[in-house]
């Protein structure tokens, strides 16, 4: 599974990833175990997933053993290609208290932004 997501460029459903597994593995996965092994993997910080996509993507600092920013995702709208960049934890509070101001209050750190990636954009393919 996590072999899976970190083959890929770009982000993979659960179904996806089930696909990836049987064709590239000859392992059957019900959706539901699929699920569970993504929520596993999430818990242990080795997959990221993207709530605006519904998919999931391997964490780039895996192999990593130091402190890093806030994981933040760009994903295209056309491909599906993500790039995770990272926030500084001050800019995130700084975010924080902007939306507090307005009433609301931050349900997660990790902000997902809609983008075209350079290439789908030199193709002239739009956001929708």
């Amino acid at each position: 599974m996590l072999t899976g997501l970190l083959e890929s460029e770009k982000a993979l459903s659960a179904y996806e990833l089930a696909d990836h597994c049987r064709e590239r593995q000859g392992i059957e996965l019900l959706p539901m175990s699929v699920y569970r092994i993504l929520k596993f993997l999430e818990r242990e910080g080795l997959v990221h997933r993207l709530n605006l996509a519904n998919k999931y993507v391997a964490c780039s600092h895996i192999a990593c053993d130091h402190e890093h920013d806030v994981p933040q995702f760009l994903i295209c709208k056309s491909c599906y290609r993500v790039e995770e960049v990272g926030l500084s934890h001050r800019l995130i509070s700084s975010i924080a208290r902007t939306i507090e101001t307005a009433g609301f209050q931050l349900a997660r750190n990790q902000l997902e932004l809609d983008c075209l990636c350079n290439p789908c954009a030199m193709e002239g393919k739009s956001v929708s």
